[in-house]
């Protein structure tokens, strides 16, 4: 079995920071890849960074200059830095991974539980 569990979600004032964190638990082998996506309320879950486990990343468009996404592959874990937020960046943030676990073939993908990100003044 393994586990997504993510934390660090919060309310914060537009301009502010939140980091988020989502560490990875189970028999696990490999993780070619971690991200996190958000869903705001009556909107699509959209990407909005990914990390590869040779720390290659990719952004959308819209946090990119503000959000910095890095990973501990010791720990299992991915971060989020979120620097000035805004009230567009209110969502549900979820931790997403391709894991291959321990006498496994196949890469599945897990996601976390989310966390709630809230920006308002």
């Amino acid at each position: 079995q393994v586990q997504l569990v993510g934390s660090g979600g919060g309310l914060v004032q537009p301009g502010g920071s939140l980091r988020l964190s989502c560490a990875a638990s189970g028999s696990i082998f490999v993780i070619p890849t971690m991200g996190w996506y958000r869903q705001a309320p009556g909107k699509q879950r959209e990407l909005v960074a990914g990390i590869t486990n040779a720390d290659v990343t990719n952004y959308a468009d819209s946090v990119k200059g503000r959000f910095t996404i890095s990973r501990d592959n010791a720990k299992n874990t991915v971060y989020l830095q979120m620097n000035d937020l805004q009230p567009e960046d209110a969502a549900v943030y979820y931790c997403n991974a391709v894991i291959k676990r321990v006498g496994e073939l196949r890469y599945l993908e897990h996601w976390g539980q989310g966390t709630l990100v809230t920006v308002s003044s």
